[in-house]
């Protein structure tokens, strides 16, 4: 048997095989980010396509925090119900559920009442205006992260992951690229990951040593005086030492251009896959705490090379899945065949939509198929 379709221990995680579904941003939640029927039955589907580990897409943890319409919520003990019922129904197909908290910072929709925030003053989403964050602010974040770990378990998630990449707050402030601040969050590296290490302790402490706590974090920021990759390194044993349960090693921000971290175009050859492969070997080199590897894996092949290698422990998948979301369970039963997905990137435009995330390819094949 293939070593990625291993039952594994993660923690208190015990999980079927190594595949995880990346966080991915469902847009099925409603406006309040309560959780709906549509979210669950999305969800669900996915577990019986035999996904080892599924990290729901992030969850805002306060109200300024929120990234787009429909974003799942975690920030008010009213949602728990909800997502007491997403869990029970995930856990009742024998699946595995962490919660993805997160904030955008400057990426933060903003209201009349909530003014989306950052490190420094700005330009955000949309032209909006961000606020600086002030100290005040900054302990309010690492609060609410704290809160919503709480309400992540007392709802029945089987373990939280913190969303420290991609450009949103916490990785926002790990950047030199974003922060520019002057106090004992900004300049050196032990300053701006300050933030993140509170946000973790403030976390570990809401749930317990025996709750299992991830983080999310780039590889490298893949900009000009942004996070570099030795950086990234530094910051994965501040985490290590302090008992994180894993690490997944994603990288890229909105302004890092062809190098995103959902890449298109002619990188879809299996000499292109696993955008943080070296990353990764450096990681494994000096760092014990189990890693999950993402980054345009689209050959079941070349995700067992990285598993048997060492490179990775487990290795985690978005597109794929929102084009095939029985993609592992076909893998499983021997049709060993690349996945469909084509990496457009078009199922990121359909978050705007009524229904939320879905592929465009995938759904164009099947009307062709209804039709022939």
């Amino acid at each position: 048997m293939a070593k990625i379709f291993e039952a594994t221990n993660l923690g208190a995680l015990h999980l079927q095989n190594r595949v995880v579904r990346s966080a991915t941003n469902e847009a099925k939640a409603g406006t309040d980010g309560a959780v709906t029927d549509l979210l669950i039955k999305y969800l669900v589907d996915l577990v019986r396509g035999q996904v080892g580990l599924l990290i729901s897409g992030h969850a805002y943890v306060s109200p300024e925090g929120q990234a787009s319409k429909r974003q799942l919520g975690l920030y008010d003990d009213s949602l728990l119900a909800g997502l007491q019922r997403l869990t029970g129904a995930v856990h009742g197909e024998g699946g595995v559920i962490v919660a993805q908290l997160a904030h955008a910072g400057r990426w933060g929709i903003g209201s009349g009442v909530h003014a989306a925030c950052g490190p420094v003053a700005g330009e955000g989403t949309a032209g909006r205006r961000v606020e600086a964050m002030t100290e005040a602010d900054i302990k309010a974040v690492v609060t609410a992260f704290a809160r919503a770990a709480r309400r992540a378990r007392a709802a029945g998630f089987d373990g939280v992951q913190i969303h420290s990449a991609h450009g949103y707050l916490l990785s926002q402030f790990l950047s030199p690229w974003f922060n520019q601040r002057t106090d004992s969050y900004g300049g050196s590296l032990e300053n701006r990951a300050r933030l993140l290490v509170q946000v973790y302790d403030a976390v570990r402490r809401a749930v317990g040593n025996a709750y299992p706590v991830l983080v999310k974090i780039n590889a490298e920021d893949f900009v000009a005086g942004g996070l570099s990759a030795e950086e990234s390194l530094q910051v994965c044993r501040m985490l290590a030492e302090r008992g994180v349960d894993a690490i997944e090693m994603s990288g890229g921000t909105f302004n890092t251009g062809g190098l995103s971290f959902a890449r298109t175009g002619d990188r879809l050859s299996a000499e292109a896959e696993g955008y943080y492969i070296e990353h990764a070997r450096r990681y494994k080199e000096e760092i014990k705490t189990p890693l999950i590897l993402v980054g345009g894996f689209l050959r079941l092949a070349t995700i067992e090379e990285v598993i048997q290698t060492g490179l990775a422990d487990y290795v985690a998948l978005s597109r794929p899945l929102i084009c095939e979301p029985h993609l592992v369970k076909r893998w499983a039963g021997g049709d060993h065949a690349r996945a469909a997905c084509v990496s457009c990137n078009q199922c990121f435009g359909t978050t705007l939509s009524k229904e939320g995330l879905f592929c465009k390819v995938a759904q164009r094949r099947q009307k062709a198929g209804s039709t022939s």
